[in-house]
């Protein structure tokens, strides 16, 4: 339960420091969301290897995740940018920043409350029905270049990217 309230906020490395030795722990450890099982004696230095081993792979992810392509439609999210063909799109700050988390998780449905405090905060003093009218924005602009729909509404859920 832990790992997936994590995994639902943020996207990290998650490694299990454990006395428990059964495989059935160790399996059951890696099927809840676990990236790595370090079974007790161990010594600093191989904690120290592992994290670190975990923070590059994280890295070399994040890296290659830097640009992404569906179609004709390219979102350089280093650039804050998204094209259609050689056709930059202009998108306003808040605009992208829904476009980046809806991409970056394909087919996961999000409701204007969530996407509401993963884009303003939670302590921001707005209202989500503010989200529809960003997505209403988003899906103009897009539609100026092509009649694909890339953001779908899931009638009473919320948003999701198609994949």
């Amino acid at each position: 339960e832990v790992c997936k309230r994590i995994r639902d906020h943020i996207s990290c490395p998650i490694l299990f420091l454990t006395a428990r030795i059964e495989d059935t722990d160790k399996v059951n450890g890696f099927a809840v969301g676990g990236d790595d099982y370090i079974v007790k004696p161990f010594s600093l230095m191989e904690l120290e290897a592992r994290v670190c081993a975990h923070l590059r792979r994280e890295a070399r992810h994040n890296f290659e995740a830097q640009v992404k392509f569906s179609g004709d439609l390219t979102i350089d999210y280093s650039e804050r940018c998204l094209f259609f063909g050689d056709k930059r799109v202009g998108l306003a700050k808040k605009e992208f920043d829904i476009v980046e988390l809806l991409s970056q998780n394909p087919g996961q449905v999000f409701d204007k409350e969530r996407i509401y405090e993963r884009i303003w905060g939670y302590d921001s003093e707005g209202d989500s029905s503010v989200v529809a009218e960003h997505i209403r924005r988003i899906r103009t602009k897009i539609a100026a270049y092509t009649d694909r729909v890339y953001i779908e509404t899931v009638w009473g859920c919320g948003y999701k990217w198609l994949k």
